[in-house]
């Protein structure tokens, strides 16, 4: 395939330096836009110092033994991730109707390799607020050790994938930013509330439990909190209604993101 400037530049090496550029602009976008990342850590950080500190006085051996603001972390690590994960969404139906993705689109690399940096920056971007929120370990007891923030930190990377790869499955299927955002806003909180995150699956009406189980975010809190419990005196155990080894956890989790990315990519392919 040739155009008038000459032979357009095919290959793997091509792909990946596009999808690259797509990376580096998501990036940009985040550390320029200093006000947007200082509002997005504003509710984790939020729900751990305010909820947290008020839920430890009023209910202090709720999630097992310790403080309830240990139980909480991992939490409001999740949190710190799913904002910005999901946002990556937002963005990709922003550039539609601004008629951006147009643009990016006549550029000669696969659609898939455009969606592929796209969601690579939301899923960096994502991670960096998480590890962020890791600098609060200490006011929930928990200890300021390498092995466990690398080990922190890599968990949140896979969740944050999967988060991203979801909302841009959403984006796909979602042309309009108002329906996109109606529908963003009704499924982050119960994705949220029902992994685990506030309180533990144990004890919960069968019902509620398997609805727990059954949301795939669930397998992203566990391990962080078991991570947690492995370095933490003080920290509460892992969700008692799992039973699962981390690595299938992490699996699940790896399974979802792979998944979702593979639909995104389908419909993202598809001609409009």
């Amino acid at each position: 395939m040739t155009t008038a400037d000459g032979p357009v530049p095919t290959g793997v090496r091509h792909e990946l330096r596009a999808a690259h550029v797509v990376w580096q602009r998501e990036m940009l976008h985040f550390l320029r836009n200093r006000g947007r990342l200082a509002v997005t850590l504003v509710q984790p950080v939020f729900l751990l110092l305010v909820l947290g500190t008020g839920l430890a006085v009023l209910v202090p051996s709720s999630a097992g033994s310790g403080d309830y603001r240990t139980y909480l972390f991992p939490g409001v690590l999740t949190m710190a991730v799913q904002i910005p994960a999901i946002g990556t969404g937002a963005s990709l139906v922003q550039d539609r109707e601004v008629g951006f993705l147009r643009e990016m689109l006549v550029a000669p690399v696969r659609r898939g390799t455009l969606l592929l940096g796209k969601c690579a920056g939301g899923t960096t971007v994502a991670t960096c607020q998480g590890a962020l929120v890791l600098a609060l370990a200490g006011t929930a007891h928990v200890p300021y050790d390498p092995a466990l923030f690398a080990t922190l930190a890599g968990e949140l990377a896979l969740s944050a994938l999967a988060l991203t790869a979801l909302g841009a499955v959403a984006a796909v299927c979602i042309t309009r930013m108002q329906t996109f955002q109606a529908v963003l806003s009704f499924a982050m909180a119960p994705l949220l509330f029902l992994s685990g995150a506030m309180f533990p699956l144990s004890g919960l009406p069968p019902w509620l439990a398997a609805i727990c189980l059954a949301n795939p975010l669930t397998y992203a809190v566990d391990p962080l909190r078991r991570a947690v419990a492995a370095h933490a005196p003080a920290a509460a155990p892992a969700s008692p209604g799992l039973r699962l080894p981390v690595a299938a956890e992490l699996g699940i989790t790896a399974a979802l993101a792979a998944a979702a990315l593979t639909v995104a990519a389908h419909r993202f392919a598809r001609p409009r």
